[in-house]
């Protein structure tokens, strides 16, 4: 939430809306917040009936006409969500002290953020950084040619290196690989040092079936490739239920291929 800080300079007369509790079925979970001002809103904790009674009482506290600091909301036919569950709100108008607490818990965030690292800035490249960017995740793209990292979005991270498959092993434990260079060659050397990697969530490469194929091959005939390593690598990437070539189209399978993998990683990771 990047846009935060520049919102609380614009309105620094706001309540923030902290979702403490949750039971059930509810739109959002606990730790969730929004900021409410007179005439503004950023963030959401679910949308329907029960942000719109959050954003009622958070301008009540705001026009001092009354506002309460706490709500706990069932979410049934009564205000017309059928989620089932209850959602408990607490509301505290923005202080310094507050506002400090904001920045703490997104730079805590953004230090949690998953780890997608793009290998190749051409074509689908650039399409995938752009559909990354708007999710929770710190994306970098790796290239070896510096005009390829230009056009990118503004906070994604990028480096330039005459060798990419040495950076494999800086990605943080729980990361995405994604391959996409213009160098088949260089696709499987990067390859083979994220297989390597036992603690990736994700690791995938664009291409064909053919591809595939050959990369087998040539891991076998180079030697250093595991029996169970080809089963770990998603190529193509973007699957086979949209068979459609357009950059955009890939990246957005891709997109969840990566949001997918990484749920589950983390799912392995709590059991």
């Amino acid at each position: 939430m990047t846009d935060i800080p520049p919102f609380l300079a614009a309105h620094p007369d706001c309540i923030l809306v902290d979702i403490t509790g949750t039971q059930g079925s509810t739109p959002r979970e606990a730790g969730t917040f929004m900021l409410v001002s007179a005439e503004a809103l950023r963030g959401t904790i679910g949308g329907g009936q029960l942000e719109f009674m959050a954003i009622a009482n958070a301008r009540d506290m705001l026009a001092g006409t009354g506002g309460v600091a706490q709500m706990d909301i069932p979410l049934g036919p009564d205000i017309g969500q059928c989620c089932g569950g209850r959602t408990q709100l607490r509301f505290r108008r923005v202080t310094q002290e507050v506002a400090e607490e904001i920045e703490a818990r997104l730079t805590s965030e953004v230090e949690r953020l998953p780890e997608v690292c793009l290998f190749g800035a051409g074509h689908v490249g650039r399409a995938l950084a752009t559909a990354l960017a708007p999710l929770p995740l710190s994306v970098t793209v790796v290239e070896t040619r510096r005009e390829e990292l230009a056009n990118l979005p503004s906070k994604t991270k990028t480096r330039l290196t005459p060798m990419p498959e040495a950076l494999v092993k800086d990605i943080p434990a729980g990361g995405a690989v994604v391959i996409l260079t213009h160098d088949h060659a260089l696709d499987f050397l990067i390859a083979r040092e994220a297989l390597q990697r036992t603690d990736l969530a994700y690791t995938g490469m664009i291409g064909s079936a053919t591809k595939r194929a050959t990369f087998a091959s040539w891991l076998s005939r180079e030697g250093g490739g595991e029996p169970g390593w080809m089963k770990l690598l998603t190529l193509p990437i973007g699957g086979a239920a949209v068979r459609d070539k357009r950059p955009e189209v890939i990246a957005a399978m891709t997109a969840a291929e990566i949001l997918t993998a990484l749920g589950a990683y983390r799912m392995r990771s709590s059991s």
